[in-house]
């Protein structure tokens, strides 16, 4: 009995398709830390603004 298997370029598209989405996870990922860095710095610098 013979498995059914995806032919080479049914798999080299799949692949492409998860190594895109994955980069695309990373680079949201990072711009999300990115811009919380910015906010915590920007609260900050807001509360040491109204100690002084």
């Amino acid at each position: 009995m013979k498995h059914a298997t995806m032919n080479t370029p049914t798999k080299r598209i799949v692949a492409l398709l998860c190594i895109t989405a994955l980069l695309a996870i990373v680079g949201l990922g990072c711009n999300t830390a990115h811009g919380f860095g910015k906010d915590v710095s920007n609260a900050g610098e807001g509360i040491q603004e109204g100690t002084n």
